[in-house]
């Protein structure tokens, strides 16, 4: 807070969600009292034509402003009584912004749920937390002989005299509200708000922990040791090594000391799986997170946490800047993943953020993964992180037997080779699941005419329709455009439709024709939208209701399947052949994954991948010496080539509906970089995007590229501003992805 002198205007410095890369200025309303306004209070201010209104983020109380005071307007209202974000939550955004150079209100939005960006008012807390009163403690269970359930909820309470709440009721007894009221009426019970406080471990769980191998203990030990202060561990355990074990107990050991930790996940899919593991251990509130949770829902789950009263948050990217009362401890499971990067808007890494926010908090980040990206291997062999290891598979479960099939010149029948149908036969019989992986939904990829070669093309993409059997329609994949599934020809209007390619939908077919008798469940984006669709048949498959189970890649990542001992990968081959770098990577991640699926209980697995490629030595590497190695050859191709990690970019997006504007924009672009360049990054483009138009859009990039981190970042700096401000970027649409994780 400045120090004011008699007379000086009260000016309150805020940000707006709306894409500026400035603050605004506004007197404070007058009947305000400054000692109680913080930044990080939501505020209506004029904004806009007439009377209209945004709401804003106060970052700063100033004296001054380069606007006359006599300009200035006033703020409408101040939403918030106390600060909903931190100091230190607001750092982080602020970094965020300039990082990843992009307007601060966008950024400071993020970490709002919808009815909070909206102006709502923070709810009242739903979940009541009960204590005994002073006649409580003072009663004796003997006072309640005739009433045995007032009696056992007494005698509950007297043994946690700090209370319980209603989730840890219903953990106890299912059916203790008769009780509880009555309590209450008879001057025993009362209710309280509760923060998240230390408690004894019987409190917190509700079923043992496993017992731990060695290597288990060894991380468990070594991020304790990290409590209180920050450090990044990468934890590479093979698929089944028990990984989440790990989890479970460091967070154990986290809220028994009543700190909160926030656990997340690349895909709502995992969601529910992990919010099962987590309650079927732990007799406590668990706040989830991700987009297909209702806005009351997202409100509430962000408020428990704001306030200290709930000790875990399970979500996806989007719960990475929910504010922690109390932090202890933030996991990334599944770190290498893609979907922890912001593909549209707010381009941000999940991955990247968390580490930063253990480094403003002094709290320890654990990223886990079975096949660590190349950049946080690279942070290892650096010492920036540290590297804990689970090399065997937990319990009595053995790595499983991996297989390249030669399908060269093989007969198939609708991507299924008659070796791996026979393999599926005798794994079948007895008994056991079949997983089969196939990365592309629908019926098949492509339509065209046998008698004059017209394919469907979607109109306003460069992109072959996908045919969509179940719903007899062909879809566009990239802007999810759908067109009527045609009878004939729409060009010569007599040769035969043909469907080209492999999809879900079509192996479906396939397998229900090659086996029968045989229960499937196709699990892809298609067939579970429905809402709790995929819980079913994960239970399903769990409970061994299901023979054979084919997918996409929702498949690969953290499921576990006791009863599936053959795993196959329908088409490998699709993945080698890519102009962007990360595409091997991908592939790898993808492959060993999709693999880990196979033999995670006592019965041993194998692992089929079918591939006309089988000499390729990405493959040959995977399979002969593992996903280590192949980072390894990776990491060296990397630095030879100057790629990242060993440097750093920046992509530019620009998207138009004509292709002059562009060219116009990059020609003023042009002029920019010559004036800010000193010549140390590379400037590569700009040219047209692999999928040169998509969704009526014609695409173009340009590519920044700097060894120094610090460089390529001065220039952003001097540029981006600058380009706001070009009159040929109102025109057009443009955005900057800083790390890029693809180039498309």
């Amino acid at each position: 807070m400045p120090k004011l002198s008699p007379g000086d205007p009260l000016i309150f410095r805020v940000a707006i969600a709306q894409p500026f890369y400035h603050l605004f200025d506004y007197l404070a309303p007058d009947t305000i009292e400054v000692a109680d306004i913080k930044p990080g209070v939501r505020v209506e201010v004029p904004f806009g034509i007439g009377k209209a209104k945004q709401i804003a983020f106060l970052l700063e109380i100033v004296s001054h402003s380069a606007v006359a005071a006599e300009k200035l307007k006033q703020v409408v209202r101040i939403i918030d009584p106390q600060p909903l974000l931190s100091a230190k939550d607001l750092r982080l955004l602020l970094w965020a912004s300039q990082y990843y150079h992009h307007p601060v209100g966008v950024v400071i939005s993020t970490a709002f749920p919808a009815l909070l960006r909206q102006g709502k008012a923070l709810g009242v807390q739903t979940e009541k937390h009960y204590t005994l009163t002073d006649l409580g403690k003072l009663a004796t269970p003997q006072q309640l002989q005739r009433s045995p359930k007032q009696k056992s909820v007494l005698e509950k309470f007297q043994s946690h005299p700090s209370g319980l709440s209603e989730s840890e009721l219903s953990v106890w007894n299912s059916h203790w509200r008769p009780a509880v009221k009555q309590l209450m009426a008879k001057e025993l019970l009362q209710t309280s708000q509760a923060a998240v406080a230390a408690k004894s471990p019987e409190l917190l769980t509700k079923s043992q922990a496993l017992a731990c191998n060695p290597p288990q203990q060894a991380a468990i030990d070594a991020v304790c040791a990290s409590f209180g202060k920050f450090g990044v561990f990468l934890l590479e355990g093979v698929t089944g090594s028990g990984k989440t074990e790990v989890y479970l107990q460091l967070i154990h050991k986290v809220l028994a000391q009543g700190q909160q930790v926030l656990v997340l996940v690349p895909e709502i899919t995992l969601t529910p799986q992990l919010e099962d593991r987590f309650k079927q251990r732990f007799a406590v509130t668990i706040a989830v997170s991700h987009s297909k949770l209702t806005p009351k829902q997202r409100s509430m789950a962000w408020q428990q946490m704001q306030q200290g009263q709930c000790g875990i948050m399970l979500g996806t990217r989007s719960a990475l800047f929910t504010p922690l009362k109390n932090p202890g401890l933030i996991i990334l499971d599944e770190e290498h993943d893609a979907s922890f990067k912001q593909q549209d808007g707010f381009r941000f890494s999940a991955r990247d953020i968390a580490v930063v926010r253990g480094k403003l908090l002094h709290i320890p980040v654990l990223l886990g993964s079975a096949t660590p990206s190349l950049e946080s291997l690279h942070n290892v062999i650096k010492h920036r992180y540290q590297w804990l290891h689970l090399p065997d598979r937990a319990g009595s479960a053995t790595a499983p037997v991996l297989q390249l099939l030669d399908i060269r010149n093989k007969r198939m029948f609708e991507g299924l080779s008659e070796a791996l149908i026979g393999e599926m036969r005798q794994t079948l019989a007895k008994k056991e699941q079949v997983l089969l992986f196939l990365n592309r939904r629908g019926f098949a990829p492509t339509l065209i005419c046998h008698g004059c070669g017209w394919v469907a093309r979607c109109l306003r993409c460069d992109a072959n329709l996908v045919v969509h059997a179940d719903d007899k329609c062909l879809r566009c994949h990239h802007c999810a455009k759908e067109y009527p599934l045609p009878r004939r020809c729409p060009a010569c209007k007599t040769g035969e439709l043909t469907a080209l390619g492999l999809g879900t939908e079509r192996v479906e077919q396939a397998l229900a024709l090659r086996f029968p008798e045989q229960v499937i469940v196709r699990l892809d984006r298609d067939s579970t939208q429905r809402k709790g669709t995929l819980e079913n048949y994960l239970q399903q498959i769990n409970q061994g209701d299901v023979d054979i189970i084919l997918g996409t890649q929702m498949l690969a990542k953290g499921h576990h399947f006791p009863n599936v001992t053959l795993v196959a990968l329908l088409d490998v081959d699709s993945g080698l052949f890519s102009i962007d770098f990360h595409a091997p990577e991908k592939l790898a991640q993808l492959v060993v994954q999709v693999a880990g699926r196979a033999g995670r209980a006592e019965k041993p697995g194998k692992v089929i991948m079918q591939t006309r490629q089988p000499e390729h030595p990405l493959l040959t590497t995977l399979i002969q010496q593992g996903y280590r190695r192949f980072a390894k050859t990776a990491l060296a191709e990397r630095k030879a080539a100057q790629l990242p990690p060993f440097s750093h970019q920046a992509l530019l997006r620009v998207e138009s509906h004509d292709t002059e504007t562009p060219a116009l924009f990059f020609q003023a672009l042009a002029d920019l970089v010559q004036q800010y360049n000193s010549g140390q990054t590379h400037i590569l483009g700009p040219v047209s995007a692999p999928m040169a138009r998509r969704a009526g859009f014609y695409r173009y990039q340009l590519l920044f590229q700097n060894v120094r981190r610090k460089d390529l970042h001065q220039l952003l700096d001097k540029l981006i501003p600058e380009i706001a401000k070009l009159k040929q970027a109102k025109k057009l649409r443009w955005s900057l992805d800083v790390d890029p994780v693809d180039l498309y």
